[in-house]
């Protein structure tokens, strides 16, 4: 299998498959470039050994070519900066435009193309479609993980039109690397966090972990679906009433597999779903009706903090409480920081699924951990053991 170090890009057009799917605000300045400034370094190896790039990239869901909201004319001026190059913008993926500026591509420059979402073809994973954007380029790099879940035609499709000329860029070759090392290689003790809403969407997940695990740490919305499994009063709070049989089923199985499972002790409650609502804490089973959970309190980040600390490989995937609201983030605030200190000491910290890395960035600490993965659904997966079709289309001869 070629990959980008060994290969010679010299005098070729290289079309990559990148995750440019950025947050803007009303004025289209974007509000975070994690995911840009992941691929700079695929960029500029390219560049620097002679060749040209193509760059390709979805953004949202348009529903029509005239999303200009959706446009990624309006992020060229922040690539540019951040590659101190200027970039050239073409206002279609597969049109004469595209053609045209990619034939003409010299050394060292760089090319732009439409949001590839304004074709249906895209999602669809259509073969003509695919053909066309393969034509631009002489050599295909996928380093779009986030999006290597889903058999589109710019992650997968496209691949078979470059059998000997394909390979992944950096940012899936770290993803890939560092969840390997995570999953097979793990120090112990092994801790897991898991937090977010449901049960339902990290059932597989932890099921896979619980043989590797020491540790699994539940926060989040899921706690109370748990809590209620387990008899105890949740008032308001958000639960699953038709998973419970699954939170028993995850709770005896992490004792069969000698698996600690730690659940909040403590909830800070509010009246209602509002950083103006009025607030009590509570024993995590004892919240009265008309009340609901939207934080830890104070004795369960004690004891998580605790474990953390303590723990050589820690897997945080999803935050503890609602940390968008002030009011409710000093739990999700405590375990990132508890996850960097640790990590400075020489733990191995991944931090992966969107609202885990956007918490790490909100604290600026995604400098102070092991490792964040810019997949959300396509980390899950690769976790679950499921084979990711952008992956696959790489790898396979």
């Amino acid at each position: 299998m070629q990959n980008i170090d060994n290969y010679d890009f010299n005098n070729k057009r290289a079309i990559i498959r990148v995750d440019f799917n950025v947050p803007l605000d009303d004025n289209f300045s974007i509000t975070d470039d994690t995911r840009i400034r992941a691929t700079i370094p695929t960029i500029e190896k390219i560049i620097s050994g002679g060749g040209s790039v193509i760059l390709m990239s979805h953004r949202g869901r348009p529903k029509s070519k005239d999303d200009v909201k959706l446009s990624l004319k309006h992020i060229i001026k922040h690539i540019s900066k951040l590659l101190n190059k200027e970039i050239q913008f073409a206002d279609d993926c597969i049109g004469e435009q595209a053609v045209t500026k990619s034939k003409e591509l010299k050394k060292g420059e760089i090319l732009l193309l439409e949001n590839l979402r304004f074709y249906v073809e895209e999602e669809k994973g259509n073969i003509e479609f695919s053909k066309k954007l393969a034509n631009l380029a002489d050599v295909y790099v996928n380093d779009a993980f986030g999006t290597a879940h889903r058999a589109h035609a710019s992650t997968t499709i496209i691949a078979q039109f470059f059998p000997n000329d394909k390979m992944f860029g950096y940012v899936i070759e770290n993803e890939l690397n560092n969840i390997d090392n995570m999953l097979l290689k793990a120090k112990k003790p092994f801790t897991a966090i898991m937090g977010g809403a449901k049960v339902s969407s990290k059932i597989t997940i932890i099921k896979r972990l619980l043989p590797k695990i020491d540790n699994l740490i539940i926060g989040g919305g899921m706690t109370y679906t748990f809590i209620k499994a387990k008899g105890g009063k949740i008032g308001s709070s958000m639960v699953e009433d038709d998973k419970l049989d699954m939170a028993v089923e995850i709770m005896k199985l992490a004792e069969e597999n000698n698996v600690s499972l730690y659940l909040p002790i403590d909830s800070l409650n509010a009246d209602n779903f509002s950083n103006d609502a009025n607030t009590n804490q509570t024993d995590i089973d004892k919240i009265e009706n008309g009340w609901m959970g939207l934080d830890i309190g104070q004795k369960s980040i004690d004891k998580f903090t605790e474990i953390i600390k303590n723990s050589q490989t820690i897997l945080w995937n999803g935050p503890v409480g609602v940390f968008e609201m002030g009011k409710f983030e000093n739990g999700t605030k405590q375990m990132a920081i508890a996850i960097a200190e640790v990590t400075s000491t020489g733990s191995f910290s991944l931090i992966g699924g969107g609202d885990s890395v956007a918490a790490i960035n909100k604290y600026n600490l995604a400098e102070k951990v092991s490792y964040v993965s810019t997949g959300g659904g396509a980390l899950l997966e690769y976790m679950e053991g499921i084979e990711l079709p952008g992956i696959k289309a790489i790898r396979d001869k």
